[in-house]
């Protein structure tokens, strides 16, 4: 059932912090389909300077990416008196425990692993978290 809103104001605001633009795209494309504001950064350090600028309601984070891991996008989230009540959706190739442990320690709302989960589910988590 998607996320019905009067006005784009009214929208939620997603970051999708994943370099794999494709992946990207695909959910951003099932996102606005929604009716969710999308924003994107390919990038830790672009990420980091987004959130600086723009509070989205949630985020999908993937940790593996170039410049600043998604470890480190974790724990300046978690660290910001501002940014620390966003829900964070993590979405990566990492499977071990050590690492779904580590995400969650540092604020992960959920983990899925890439290779186990259907860009559905993800889209149905997203959706359940905005409420």
């Amino acid at each position: 059932m998607p996320i019905i809103r009067k006005h784009m104001a009214d929208a939620h605001k997603v970051m999708i912090i994943e370099d794999d633009r494709f992946l990207s795209t695909v959910i951003k494309a099932q996102l606005e389909k929604n009716g969710v504001v999308v924003m994107q950064a390919f990038d830790g350090n672009e990420a980091l300077e987004l959130l600086r600028q723009d509070k989205p309601d949630l985020v999908i984070l993937d940790l593996i990416m170039p410049k600043t891991t998604g470890f480190d996008v974790l724990r300046a989230i978690s660290a910001s008196e501002s940014l620390k009540s966003i829900p964070v959706v993590v979405l990566s190739h990492l499977a071990q425990e050590s690492d779904i442990a580590k995400a969650k320690s540092l604020g992960a709302t959920q983990y899925f692993v890439k290779v186990k989960v259907s860009i559905d589910e993800v889209i149905n988590k997203v959706k359940s978290l905005l409420g």
